[in-house]
């Protein structure tokens, strides 16, 4: 006879999310090393993939291309000081963090930056900030943003990318 074990799918969930995560931050890290001596648009997968160590599929299984992997990263790196404006940070304190950890991140920054590719982290940076003060504002107001408010917003936010950049 044979002994029923439980499982805990929970359990399972969990430690294959973690697996997963583990996966991703190893691809980023090879991404990284790869950002010292080539510019990103001209890093493969194949590249990235052979520098951690994992199968090509397994790379597609969580990213859709490169610049995904980036943009997952940057993410990681800055969103959780922006989710903390209005709680235990001002704007200022969270942008400053924000500066600090692109500053640690020298190598991954100032690669990803450089790209100029329609998915490019300076467009995903963009994106960001711009959905991040919209909903800020809609928070603030009744009425939707007018289109000259808007148009002054999205200025606004392609200078705090050109900052960023320079």
């Amino acid at each position: 006879m044979h002994k029923t074990i439980p499982i805990n799918l929970a359990e399972m969930m969990e430690n294959r999310m973690e697996k997963q995560e583990k996966t991703k931050y190893r691809l980023a890290s090879s991404v990284k090393e790869c950002m010292k001596t080539t510019p990103v648009d001209k890093i493969t997968v194949k590249e990235i993939v052979e520098g951690a160590g994992v199968a090509r599929q397994t790379f597609y299984r969580n990213f859709l291309d490169k610049y995904d992997l980036i943009n997952w990263y940057f993410d990681k790196l800055v969103l959780a000081c922006f989710q903390q404006i209005g709680v235990s940070h001002t704007v200022e304190e969270s942008l400053t963090q924000k500066l600090v950890f692109l500053r640690e991140e020298k190598v991954f920054s100032m690669g990803a930056f450089r790209s100029h590719d329609h998915n490019s982290l300076k467009e995903h940076d963009f994106e960001l900030i711009l959905g991040f003060y919209q909903e800020l504002l809609a928070k603030r107001g009744s009425r939707p943003l007018e289109e000259d408010i808007r148009f002054l917003l999205e200025m606004y936010c392609q200078g705090s990318v050109y900052m960023t950049v320079k």
